[in-house]
């Protein structure tokens, strides 16, 4: 592992250290994406090799059958404790798609049945614009809305106090990229759900509901293909999901209303 790569990997581990920390009762989501199973790997270089806290699954009860197996295999060999928050199967009127309000809707319940204090979540700055504006450790109202205009400054790695929260939201991999995502995943061995990698001329870039999910033209049938290819590509990396959710003034208003 390069020097880039063992600096983004021991400020990650710091944040989650922190968060074990300070906070009582933490889970971390998993939805079986590159850089939530990444997240999950840091959890054990954090944690000696263990994920302590349990991880959620959002799941619509509809995902992509190799989501699934995924999702078996690497929780029984990686002991992780696994809950699976059920989320309606419902189109909103914000986002056009069934990966908006019924998720956060469905974490949020989650969270209140088991009294979760902080969540660690897998967002990148570098993957839309509203989530350039997160930090660290993100607080989320007594309504479970994030105030994205008035957020705890965080100085010398040091979160604030965050009274009067519902819950805080912990972002280990705010500074990473998603060509250091891959770059990790291969030197650390991480598993890879099988959809990344190209069959028939196409590969998903990023995964979600089949529904709102599409793949994109690719010949990356290796870690090492994927990694060139990203080196030469201009497309977006979510252009494979449904457009009018990623539309800045869209993805706003599902933060603001608890969506990851």
């Amino acid at each position: 592992m390069d020097a880039h790569l063992r600096a983004l990997e021991q400020k990650s581990v710091y944040w989650l250290r922190e968060a074990k920390a300070r906070f009582r009762n933490v889970a971390v989501l998993w939805s079986m994406g590159k850089d939530s199973t990444c997240m999950l790997q840091l959890c054990r270089r954090a944690f000696f090799g263990r994920v302590p806290f349990p991880a959620i699954h959002i799941d619509s009860g509809h995902d992509f059958p190799e989501t699934y197996a995924f999702r078996e295999t690497v929780s029984r060999e990686w002991k992780v404790e696994l809950l699976v928050a059920p989320a309606e199967d419902r189109v909103d009127s914000i986002s056009g798609t069934a990966e908006g309000l019924n998720k956060a809707e469905a974490l949020r319940g989650i969270l209140e049945q088991r009294g979760f204090d902080a969540l660690v979540v897998s967002i990148r700055r570098d993957e839309h614009g509203i989530r350039a504006k997160e930090r660290y450790f993100s607080p989320r109202d007594s309504a479970f809305r994030w105030d994205f205009r008035n957020q705890p400054p965080e100085v010398f790695h040091y979160g604030t106090d965050l009274p009067g929260a519902s819950h805080v939201r912990v972002h280990p991999l705010l500074d990473w990229t998603e060509l250091d995502v891959w770059e990790y995943t291969k030197a650390s061995g991480i598993p890879v759900h099988p959809l990344y990698f190209a069959r028939n001329g196409r590969r998903y870039r990023s995964l979600g509901y089949p529904t709102a999910t599409m793949p994109i033209p690719s010949k990356a049938a290796t870690l090492d293909q994927i990694i060139e290819e990203l080196g030469g590509t201009e497309l977006e990396e979510r252009s494979g999901r449904a457009l009018d959710k990623e539309k800045e003034y869209v993805m706003q208003r599902l933060r603001e209303l608890g969506y990851m």
